[in-house]
């Protein structure tokens, strides 16, 4: 049996700056019509929940707002796969002699789109989990992206997915041919990236200030145990889909907490909850209204991750976001900087709207705050 492949001679890397990484080598390629099969395929390896399969949605997204084309994702599967849906079902044909031979029917998957304006993701799914003897019919395809007679259009990128063996999931060790037909990218778990995937994918509040405060909790993953239940980007991400969808009341979605993310991490959630509570409606903030300011540091991250999340989605409502900046100018500066840092940086267009606000101006000014160098750290 081949051996595995080493990790540990991989620099590990957050999900988000792999997504930069792609998205930039990529664009580069299309945008200056180099043949794309000169970039070899890439290989993500890393824990249950760390958000792979959403990478790839990244990247589709990246191309489309970088070149003008539309990014299409073919999502396989591969651990439901058998080498034979890879090549095609084998049906009877006659050849130019009139001779019965074998014809393979294309499958599904290099059913793609081959016009210019496009551009195809092939992204194969928990290949690691896969029998070895499927891994061997995908060598075909993640180096010359075919198999048999059947070929990838010239538009397609290749990239594959999936859990190391020592992580203790469904994972068969890679043959290192194979392995070394691949770009390996080994991903580690990134708070602040995750922090900015969450405010834009409508993470709630309740989730986004708790871990804001506790960030350590946000994968508990550990292979030295076998407890069914932990915490992932995964994990809390369903979790917050609970707060949203069923009950933002936690004590009524508290047994479901406990099944996605374990009982330590939901009693942590659900005490940080009675503390939520009582914090101020944040459309009283935004509108001005007269309201309290905690003091405690728990509270102080929960309020500002929810004041931040409100604003991304409010970014045309500048009079409310001038009364948050008011009312966080009562926040201890340390919070006030970080809330301003997150509004001038991760939106350009609040940033230039912003710094055209002769109030917000004032504000910055008042508080000793330096903006050279937008973009690259405010302060």
């Amino acid at each position: 049996m081949a051996d595995k492949v080493k990790l540990n001679e991989l620099k590990p890397m957050s999900i988000g700056d792999i997504i930069e990484v792609l998205s930039n080598s990529y664009t580069k390629l299309i945008n200056d019509k180099v043949d794309l099969d000169i970039f070899p395929s890439v290989m993500l390896w890393g824990q249950p929940g760390v958000g792979k399969s959403q990478a790839i949605d990244q990247i589709c997204h990246n191309i489309t707002r970088l070149t003008g084309k539309k990014a299409v994702k073919t999502d396989v599967r591969l651990l439901l796969f058998n080498p034979i849906d890879l090549r095609g079902i084998p049906v009877a044909d006659t050849d130019s002699d009139g001779e019965k031979v074998a014809k393979w029917l294309k499958p599904f998957i290099f059913k793609m789109d081959p016009s210019d304006d496009v551009v195809n993701i092939l992204f194969l799914d928990e290949i690691s989990a896969a029998p070895q003897s499927v891994q061997a019919a995908a060598y075909q395809i993640t180096l010359d992206k075919k198999v048999g007679e059947h070929s990838l259009p010239k538009n397609c990128l290749v990239i594959a997915a999936g859990n190391r063996v020592s992580d203790k999931s469904v994972a068969n060790k890679m043959p290192k041919a194979l392995a070394n037909r691949l770009m390996h990218f080994d991903v580690m778990t990134d708070f602040d990236n995750w922090k900015k995937w969450a405010i834009d994918n409508n993470i709630h509040p309740m989730v986004l200030g708790f871990l804001s405060f506790k960030p350590d909790l946000l994968n508990t993953f550990d292979t030295s145990n076998d407890h069914l239940a932990f915490a992932t980007p995964r994990s809390w991400a369903m979790v917050s889909n609970l707060l949203n969808y069923i009950s933002s009341d936690i004590d009524k979605v508290y047994p479901q907490i406990c099944g996605l993310v374990g009982t330590g991490n939901a009693v942590e959630l659900r005490t940080w909850s009675k503390l939520y509570k009582h914090l101020p409606k944040i459309d009283d903030i935004f509108a001005g209204k007269k309201c309290n300011v905690p003091t405690e540091p728990s509270a102080i991250f929960a309020i500002s991750c929810a004041i931040i999340q409100h604003t991304k989605k409010h970014v045309n409502d500048m009079k409310g976001i001038i009364n948050s900046i008011k009312y966080v100018s009562n926040f201890p500066k340390d919070f006030s900087m970080l809330i301003v840092e997150e509004y001038l940086n991760n939106d350009e267009k609040l940033r230039d709207k912003l710094l055209k606000e002769p109030e917000f101006i004032r504000w910055v000014s008042s508080q000793g705050f330096q903006l050279s160098g937008i973009g690259n750290g405010v302060f």
